[in-house]
């Protein structure tokens, strides 16, 4: 279906994240600015096009409308994203964190706001790559195994290519860092990549078709199904392949990190562990 332009806020956000990196005001920040700048990342996704809705959302109602659904899409990726899956970067990859942040799981809060920024990104323009190909003269004409054959080559080459400049561009940021640099950008290219390929084509199928209005709860379930067959396909990679450091985990990664029965609050200062 006709989405529109991609948002202006959607575009907007990476210039604000490559301009706070180039300044370096970063270095300065805390974790109240830290959680500024994500909610400056995060928010104009929702707000401006809710706000100035192109043509096709115009004339309905918010819950109709294309980009809250693609929004509440990709917020559902974004958390589980973080809360979950930076956990096979941690103990498969050697990846670290150490900005000040507040933290749930161990995973830094803003990250959330941050992550659907980067995400609502790559997930507009692989949707105008996808409906480019699956519009085209070619796709109509070839057969069904031609078809599958580019689709999924198109699919696992935007994926790592997004898994791949996102790990290149975030270098100059120093508080995320990695114990093997350079087999991050190959192989954990390909664990971040794992996300994508999964995404990219489960996001395009909403409202594609002429005529469908998904609802907000399939649109949900429709999200946390992509994002259950991504934790699986994770921990089978860990499982059967494992990571770039030693000591990969023998129990899924995220259950490594507390007690049970216990919660933590992190800051620049120390940590706070409390009894449930």
């Amino acid at each position: 279906g006709d989405q529109g332009d991609p948002d202006w806020a959607v575009v907007k956000e990476e210039k604000l994240a490559q301009r706070l990196l180039g300044t370096r005001m970063f270095e300065k920040f805390t974790e109240k600015e830290y959680m500024i700048t994500g909610l400056l990342m995060a928010v104009p996704c929702i707000a401006w096009p809710v706000l100035f809705p192109g043509q096709p959302d115009k004339m309905l109602p918010l819950k109709d409308r294309y980009v809250i659904k693609a929004n509440l899409w990709i917020i559902i990726m974004s958390f589980i994203g973080n809360y979950f899956w930076t956990h096979y970067f941690y103990n498969l990859l050697g990846a670290t964190y150490t900005f000040p942040a507040w933290r749930i799981n161990d995973v830094p809060f803003m990250l959330i706001l941050a992550t659907h920024a980067y995400f609502c990104t790559y997930h507009v323009f692989t949707n105008l790559a996808l409906r480019r190909w699956y519009t085209s003269r070619t796709y109509k004409t070839s057969s069904r195994f031609v078809q599958l054959l580019v689709t999924w080559t198109l699919v696992a080459a935007m994926s790592y290519f997004t898994a791949w400049a996102e790990t290149v561009t975030i270098e100059q940021f120093p508080y995320y860092t990695f114990k093997d640099r350079s087999r991050m950008y190959t192989v954990g290219s390909i664990v971040y990549g794992i996300y994508f390929i999964v995404s990219f084509p489960m996001f395009y199928r909403l409202d594609e078709e002429v005529g469908d209005n998904w609802s907000l709860s399939k649109t949900a379930l429709d999200s946390f199904a992509c994002c259950m067959i991504v934790t699986c396909l994770l921990d089978f990679w860990r499982l059967v392949i494992g990571g770039i450091v030693d000591d990969v985990p023998r129990c899924v990664p995220w259950m490594n990190q507390l007690e049970p029965g216990t919660w933590k609050l992190e800051q620049a200062g120390g940590m706070v562990e409390e009894a449930l």
